[in-house]
Order: structure tokens, then C-alpha cells, then sequence
């Protein structure tokens, strides 16, 4: 039913003068008192969620832009926001589910450029959306912005590759190719690719305005702790914060829906109270109602105002009741965290702690397989620490509790994570440790962050720049080194990058980390791989670690560079070694077959026939159909004038053909080897038995006609006379012509 049209306007008008000055609180009584009067007003109820995320209280924005949607359905802008509020409350999955929706509306209505902006919005906060990546390549290429098309396809190349999907991986970079032949990151990609190496995610958007907007100020950075981002800002006093502005939401809707009490006047005067900044007071309300109401909200709210005047004693047993609730239970936990951290109780404190940054990293929302790795760095951190000293427990609390503050603590959050990761499997658990109980740990935990992100953007000076800082605070944290090399291979400075890279591999050798020296050897020769001294040493290490498949490969790959370097002998010399270690680990018969065809070749180009020979016969024993050994066979066998021996491999290698149903195969061979040979009257009746098959008549009489030919000139004359009655069989136009020959011949 309508409502008063007067007092909506005017409370409209009230709102719309508030938001103008930023005084939100006013902006969103005023739009509520609107809404009573009109519900189904969609204006009011945009406003309304606009204050409610300016004031920070993303929950009920969501709510709000939910009304709002289901009024127009059909209206992009409610969804898009309420995918905004859903990104502040940190539901990152859904948040991009309803940014995919979103770009579907604005491309019914033809709105192709803010379709491109949300399905972009929703692969930033979910990755390994392949389907999104594909349509934003597509429409990029629609709007003629080669890069960002570029950028899409090497992304799903990226991603394909992961997935171990090698055929997608190429394709994908092959449409990048198509929207730019020239494209370097293209071509790169798509070499890497096709020669079995990793390739790297691509690089993000064109950094200039980021570049501007970053700025780089290194005092500033040691005075803040950071540089600026270009984030949403997080409440300050972080999840805890958080949780106090849900409770607060959440507190008042319970209310409105209970009849009007004394309990329930206390909690609306603690309320208010809360937002005017007096926590004494609104202690005090709230204690009044909480025998009365037993509202998580309330226990949470209460809990968070006595641990700011530091009644700490008061302050847990309401903070583990809110717990509970799922909604409060991490903002819950960081108040429990810090009310231990004030006793002293850092074991117990960690613990919670570690269990509220699980909760707030982003990548542990999306609950998949790929999460299950990040619950395990948790859970082992967590058990670790429990067995350290009391000074080692409370300087990793001091990092936590570090970490868990600011603006930006819930942009830092991925970064540490990310960090905890690559410190776990460079230098194991006590590298984690001694990382997060350093005397500069946050300092060089935000300079991995800034190192990574301006590699990302391709900020190269500045990332080199940062790593020279981090190293001055820590000379020996090797991920700092590990990026400096890598800083250099995108400079193009690829001797100075393989230099550094094998100054980590001696480290970690220096530290009996044989596995992890072998693995940056291993990336080491992806850029230089005709480095023999190199690569002889990552042998020696994986021997040492018994991976022999990589050993296998390895040799493989040495004999490979040396029969480039033109060292026959030597090269051979390898592949029999790799041979005997294949023969050794029960290596797939694909690659035994691989070293034998090499050490084949090589046998032949120094013309050891009977060696080659004795080779290829190994090889049809492992692979009896494989094509290449006898083909070889054929021809070698042709050449020493054994063209019977010849023939009958022929005849196997055609029979492969035939249960593969290669009829071009069959032709295309017979043709070759006809010209090669052509006085061969074997070669001769086999290809004109083909085309009489596929009806190719006139070429079939003319390889019958050079058949009888070489039958007559052999003196073969009753081989001649059949030949002849299968080219009169066949109709030809000189038929009196081979008739009278067939006469002469006796026939």
C-alpha cells in the first residue's frame, strides 16, 4: 500500500543532503524512514545500500541490494553492487559468480565495455574462470584491444598448462598469435609450449596509471610499513572491527523484530552509545541487557568494547560464546587472540590467531582441492610453534597480531600467505620460523609483496630496487634472491640471471638441500640449456636423490646438446648410458625407443650400418609398429641392393598403414619409393595394386606398363604375360596394341 508521498520526498531530499556531506549515518535513517513509506521504492533502496557500505557494514548492504534486485530484476546496477558487498565481506566466490551474472545483463542490453569490466572483476577475485577467460579474449578482439585479447588467451594457455592439458595450452596461445603474429609474449609462450617448458601467467593491464598511482617513496615506506595500494580499505582494528560493525547490523534487526523491553532499550542505548565512541557507557548498557538477551551480536559487541579498555578477564568469556556463531566467529577469535596475547598466553593466542587468518585468506574460501595444501601450512604452523620456547611463541604473535591490524590487513593477508608457501618450500619449517619470529620479518614480508606485485606489472627497476632492500635486511632469505634472478631473465640479462640462479642452487646445497639445488638447476637450464657443466651437475644431484626418471631425461637431454656441439662420440656415449638406466628403472618403452632411434642416427652417420641396423631391429622388437625404424630398415636395405629384405620390411610398414587406415600413407610412400628406386618391379606391382584400388585406372596401367617393361628386360617372360592380362583387364586404350604383344609372348 502507498505511503505518505510527502514524507518520502522529504526524507529523500534529507538523505540525498546528507550523502552530499558525507554524513552517512543521517543519509541512512533518512532513505530507511523512505523506504517505510514506499518498500517497493527501488531509488531509496540504492541509496540505502550505497550508506550502508559507506559506514562499513557490508552485510547489510548485501541485503539492501538483494530487495533492490528482486524489484528489477532485470537492472544490472542492484547486482553489481550487491557483488561489490560481497567482495567486502570477503565471499570472493560469490562475489565473482554475481559479477559473471552481472556482465550477462549489460550484454543484453549491448553494453559490451561494462559486460568486459565484470567478467574482468570476477578473474581478479576468482582465478582458473576459463570459460570468462575465453569471452573476454573474444570481446577484446571485438573491441579491437589486441593486448588485453593477448593477455586472456596466454592466461588460459597458462591455466590449460596447469591442468596438464597441453593441446588446449597450445591452441589457446596459438589464438593469441592470431590477433598479433608479432606479439613477443605470444611467441614466447607458444615456443615454450611446444618445446615442453612451463610458462608464466601474463603480465596484468598496462601499468602506467598504476605506476603513477604507486608511486615509490622508500622513507615513506619504512615510516608506513608500506606502499600505498589501490584497495578497498579494511576496518582498521581489523577482523575483530569487523565483526563489531556486522554485530551491530545483525543486533539490530534481532531487535526489531522482538517487543520492545527494558532489555531491549539497553541494547538499542548500548548501540548508539557504541557508534558515539563511548565504550564505558556502552559497556554498561549492554551489561544491563545481556541477563535478558542472549544474542551472539550482543556477547560480541560486548566482548570487543571490554578488550578496548583492556578488561580482559571480562572480555573472553563473551568473546568465546560469539565464537560460535559462525557469522562472529573470526572477528570472535582476533579478540580472543589478543586477550590471551595480554596474558601472556602466546601458545594458546597463536592458535587462534592462525585460525583467524585461515579464515580471512581469500583462498581458503573457495573450498576445493586446491585449498587442502593451504589448511596443511596452517595446521603445521600452528603445531610447530606450540613446540617452540615462550620468547620464539611471542615474537611470531607479535607478527600475527601485526598482521592482523591497518587498512590494508586484509589486502596483506594473500601476500604473507603466499610468502609463509614459498618460505616453506625453500628452506622447510624452520625457515618459516625464523622468518616470522625475525627481527625485520614484516618489513621483508611487505617487500616480497611490493618485489611480486611490481613483477606482475612489469615494474622491473622497481622490483630490483625492493629485492636490494630486502637484502640488506636479510642477506641469506633466499626467495629474495630466487626473484632477483628471475628479475634479470625478464631484463633479458640471461647470463646475470643464471649466475645468481646458481649461487641459490650452491646455498642450497651448502645446506645438504640437494632436492631444492636440483630444482633451481633444473630452471636454470630451461635459459641456458647448452650449458654441459650445468647440466652434468644436476645429474649428479639427482642421482644422489634417486629421482632417475629426471636422470633418464637429463642424460637424454646432455647427449642432445652435445650431438649439437658436434661431440658425435661423446654424445653417443651418453645415450647408451641413458639406454642402460632405462633398461635399469623400467622406463616406458616410448623412451627407450627415443634413445635407440638417436644412438641409430648416429651409427649412421658415421656408417656403421650393421650397428644401425642391429639398433632398428631393437626397436620393432620394443615397438613393432613403430614407422620410423622401418622406414629406416627399407631404405638401408635398398641401398646395399638387399631389395628383397627391403621389400618384405616394406610390406610390414604398409601393413601398419593398413590397420591405421592411412591409405595416403600407403600411396604417398609407394610413390616415394618408386621414384628412388624405380627399376624395383616389387615397388612397381605394389602401387599399381594401390591405385587400381582407388580407381585411379590410367596410373595404374602405367605403372603395369614399366612393370612388364622390366620383366621383358629381365627375361622374365611369363611374368610379363600376366602383367599383361591384368592391363588388358583393365580396359586401356591400346588394347589391340598389348593383345598383339601378349600373342608374341605366347599368351
Amino acid at each position: 500500500m502507498a505511503g505518505n508521498r510527502e514524507l518520502y520526498e522529504r526524507a529523500m531530499a534529507e538523505g540525498n543532503n546528507a550523502a552530499w556531506e558525507q554524513n552517512w549515518q543521517v543519509a541512512v535513517a533518512a532513505y530507511t524512514q523512505a523506504i517505510r513509506e514506499f518498500p517497493d521504492d527501488l531509488d531509496a533502496h540504492m541509496n540505502l545500500g550505497l550508506g550502508l557500505l559507506e559506514l562499513g557494514r557490508p552485510e547489510g548492504a548485501l541485503k539492501v541490494y538483494t530487495v533492490a534486485q528482486q524489484l528489477s530484476p532485470n537492472d544490472p546496477i542492484p547486482l553489481e553492487k550487491g557483488a561489490d558487498a560481497l567482495e567486502r565481506l570477503g565471499r570472493l566466490r560469490e562475489a565473482a559468480t554475481q559479477h559473471i551474472r552481472v556482465a550477462e545483463l549489460y550484454l543484453g542490453v549491448r553494453d559490451l565495455r561494462k559486460a568486459i569490466a565484470n567478467w574482468d572483476r570476477a578473474t581478479r577475485l576468482t582465478p582458473g574462470l576459463l570459460q570468462v577467460h575465453l569471452r573476454l579474449a573474444q570481446a577484446y578482439e571485438q573491441i579491437g584491444d589486441q593486448d588485453n585479447a593477448i593477455r586472456e588467451y596466454l592466461t588460459l594457455a597458462y591455466d590449460f598448462q596447469n591442468m596438464n592439458d597441453l593441446e588446449k595450452a597450445i591452441k589457446a596461445a596459438e589464438r593469441a598469435m592470431r590477433v598479433n603474429r608479432n606479439s613477443t609474449p605470444a611467441i614466447n609462450a607458444l615456443q615454450a609450449l611446444k618445446t615442453g617448458r612451463r610458462i608464466l601467467p601474463p603480465a596484468g593491464r598496462a601499468t602506467g596509471s598504476l605506476a603513477r598511482e604507486d608511486g615509490f617513496d622508500r622513507e615513506a615506506r619504512r615510516t608506513t610499513g608500506s606502499v600505498r595500494k589501490v584497495v578497498p580499505e579494511s576496518n582498521p582494528l581489523g577482523p575483530l572491527g569487523e565483526a563489531m560493525t556486522t554485530a551491530l547490523t545483525a543486533l539490530a534487526v534481532a531487535l526489531m523484530e522482538d517487543d520492545l523491553t527494558a532489555a531491549s532499550s539497553d541494547a538499542l542505548a548500548g548501540m548508539e552509545l557504541q557508534r558515539q565512541n563511548v565504550p564505558g557507557e556502552a559497556i554498561a548498557a549492554y551489561k544491563r541487557a545481556e541477563s535478558s538477551l542472549g544474542y551472539p551480536a550482543l556477547r560480541l559487541s560486548l566482548g570487543g568494547l571490554m578488550l578496548q579498555l583492556d578488561l580482559t578477564e571480562d572480555a573472553l568469556p563473551r568473546l568465546v560464546e560469539a565464537a560460535d556463531d559462525a557469522l562472529f566467529a573470526a572477528g570472535a577469535l582476533h579478540g580472543i587472540g589478543q586477550a590471551l596475547a595480554r596474558q601472556r598466553q602466546f601458545k594458546d593466542s597463536n592458535t587462534a590467531l592462525l585460525r583467524v587468518i585461515q579464515a580471512e585468506d581469500p583462498a581458503m574460501q573457495i573450498e576445493d582441492a586446491s585449498s587442502a595444501p593451504l589448511r596443511g601450512i596452517y595446521s603445521m604452523l600452528s603445531e610447530a610453534l606450540a613446540r617452540e620456547s615462550g620468547e620464539i611463541q611471542g615474537a611470531a604473535n607479535t607478527r600475527f597480531l601485526n598482521m592482523l591490524k591497518g587498512r590494508d590487513w586484509k589486502a596483506r593477508l594473500p601476500d604473507a600467505r603466499r610468502q609463509w608457501e614459498e618460505t616453506l618450500r625453500e628452506q622447510q619449517l624452520k625457515g618459516l620460523i625464523d622468518i616470522l619470529t625475525a627481527q625485520h620479518g614484516d618489513e621483508l614480508a611487505d617487500a616480497i609483496a611490493h618485489i611480486d606485485r611490481y613483477i606482475r606489472q612489469g615494474m622491473y627497476v622497481l622490483a630490483m630496487d625492493e629485492a636490494h632492500h630486502a637484502v640488506e635486511l636479510s642477506p641469506g632469505y633466499l626467495p629474495v634472491h630466487i626473484r632477483m634472478a628471475e628479475i634479470m631473465m625478464k631484463e633479458g640479462r640471461m647470463r646475470q640471471s643464471v649466475t645468481k640462479y646458481n649461487a641459490v642452487a650452491r646455498t642450497f646445497l651448502a645446506r645438504d638441500d640437494n632436492r631444492r639445488a636440483a630444482d633451481i638447476l633444473t630452471s636454470v637450464l630451461e635459459m641456458a640449456p647448452m650449458d654441459v657443466p650445468l647440466r652434468e651437475s644436476l645429474i649428479e644431484l639427482l642421482k644422489d636423490e634417486q629421482r632417475w626418471d629426471e636422470v633418464l631425461d637429463q642424460y637424454i637431454d646432455l647427449a642432445d646438446v652435445q650431438h649439437q656441439l658436434g661431440n658425435y662420440d661423446l654424445s653417443r656415449d651418453t645415450y647408451i648410458m641413458a639406454e642402460r638406466i632405462a633398461g635399469r628403472t623400467q622406463a616406458p618403452p616410448e623412451k627407450m625407443v627415443r634413445v635407440k632411434h638417436r644412438i641409430a642416427d648416429i651409427d649412421q652417420m658415421r656408417l656403421d650400418i650393421r650397428r644401425a641396423v642391429k639398433t632398428y631391429e631393437e626397436i620393432i622388437q620394443i615397438a613393432p609398429d613403430d614407422e620410423r625404424a622401418l622406414r629406416m630398415l627399407v631404405d638401408i636395405n635398398f641401398r646395399q641392393g638387399n631389395s628383397v629384405e627391403a621389400v618384405r620390411r616394406l610390406d610390414k610398414l604398409l601393413g601398419v598403414y593398413v590397420r591405421q587406415k592411412q591409405v595416403s600413407r600407403i600411396l604417398q610412400v609407394l610413390e616415394e619409393q618408386v621414384a628412388l628406386y624405380p627399376n624395383d618391379m616389387g615397388l612397381r606391382s605394389r602401387l599399381a595394386s594401390v591405385y587400381r584400388q582407388l580407381g585411379r585406372i590410367s596410373d595404374a596401367i602405367q605403372q603395369l606398363d614399366a612393370l612388364g617393361e622390366l620383366q621383358l628386360d629381365a627375361g622374365l617372360n611369363k611374368d610379363a604375360s600376366n602383367t599383361i592380362r591384368q592391363i588388358l583387364g583393365l580396359n586401356p586404350d591400346d588394347l589391340e596394341g598389348y593383345r598383339k604383344l601378349l600373342s608374341q609372348l605366347g599368351g
